[in-house]
């Protein structure tokens, strides 16, 4: 097997109880994620991770009767969590997709698979130039073994592919850009109520004009014809969850923390 999707998918979330199994236009947002992933043309297999905890249990039936593939692994270390999952089948390539990413484009993963060099480990907007929402990250299955190998950090054992990021010198790391636009201030996530409301809004244009399926470059289209559509979830931090677990490291290490900036290094 090439490339297997693994999609991180729990009940747990803090911020949004539940978000993964939203009801968004007659279909969870797992579901969502799972139909739009399985769109792709490379893709060879599409897997759910998920936790043993007894309120994921949901996410295991929905998954199971959708005849795809679950996985059930540790709760806080998601690295052990995916690394695992992927054992299973040892691919060439895991694809990161998070569940609660209703919008994820099937066209911009093939085409950051197919930007890797064959001595690259690891592909992602680095510089974010995809909206928060759009998120992939295509990775060697080598790599993602020795990063559940030898990350020690909570943070790198929270974060799956945060290891292999800090650590250039041991992984080839691919840019991946944006073809259309730069994307990056544009939140089309589902981590908090506006979110919902706002992913609702999008799901009900294209639905009610029949299409089932619609493109990240239409869902950038339609927002820039109707631009105050982008106020109803404006101002929530990106990647607050990722910040939290660093300031964590910080303090357990009693280092102070000052913060990142958008290209990953730490703010002076």
């Amino acid at each position: 097997m090439k490339y297997l999707v693994i999609i991180q998918a729990r009940c747990g979330s803090s911020r949004l109880p539940g978000k993964v199994l939203k009801d968004i236009c007659g279909k969870t947002c797992l579901e969502r994620v799972i139909d739009r992933v399985g769109r792709s043309r490379i893709v060879d297999e599409v897997m759910v991770a998920t936790t043993m905890n007894q309120e994921d249990l949901p996410v295991v039936n929905l998954v199971s009767g959708l005849g795809v593939r679950v996985f059930a692994g540790s709760a806080e270390d998601v690295l052990d969590r995916y690394y695992q999952a992927a054992k299973l089948v040892k691919p060439e390539y895991v694809i990161r997709i998070t569940a609660d990413c209703p919008v994820v484009d099937p066209a911009i993963l093939d085409d950051a698979a197919g930007r890797m060099a064959p001595d690259d480990d690891y592909c992602a907007a680095l510089t974010e130039t995809l909206a928060d929402g759009l998120d992939i990250e295509v990775m060697k299955y080598d790599a993602l073994a020795r990063a559940w190998r030898e990350a020690k950090l909570a943070s790198e054992r929270e974060h799956v592919t945060l290891y292999i990021k800090n650590h250039g010198e041991l992984f080839k790391l691919r840019n991946y850009e944006c073809g259309f636009a730069d994307l990056h201030d544009e939140r089309w996530t589902l981590d908090e109520e506006r979110d919902y409301e706002f992913i609702l809004k999008i799901y009900e244009h294209f639905t009610g004009i029949g299409r089932g399926y619609f493109s990240a470059e239409e869902i950038y289209g339609y927002l820039n014809e109707n631009p105050g559509l982008r106020k109803i979830n404006a101002g929530i931090t990106r990647n607050e969850g990722l910040q939290a677990s660093l300031r964590n490291d910080c303090r357990a290490c009693n280092l102070k923390w000052n913060g990142w900036n958008r290209d990953g290094n730490q703010v002076k």
